[in-house]
């Protein structure tokens, strides 16, 4: 396990980024009729978030002396 944790500036803004990805999806889930449209946009901010944390860790922002 790493010594961070994930305490990192790449960790919290790709789980910030998810967490509204998922808001978007569930809200779309919740209207009716259900909004696919809406829904998978949530899905890819999701998906996002996996591309901002590896971009961010790139540039060095996954370490722990940030």
């Amino acid at each position: 396990m790493s010594d961070n944790h994930g305490n990192t500036p790449a960790a919290w803004s790709a789980v910030a980024v998810a967490l509204l990805g998922f808001l978007v999806g569930s809200v779309a889930l919740l209207l009716d009729p259900v909004n696919y449209v809406v829904f998978w946009v949530g899905v890819a901010i999701v998906i996002a978030s996996g591309v901002l944390f590896a971009v961010l860790a790139k540039l060095g922002y996954h370490e722990s002396g940030h």
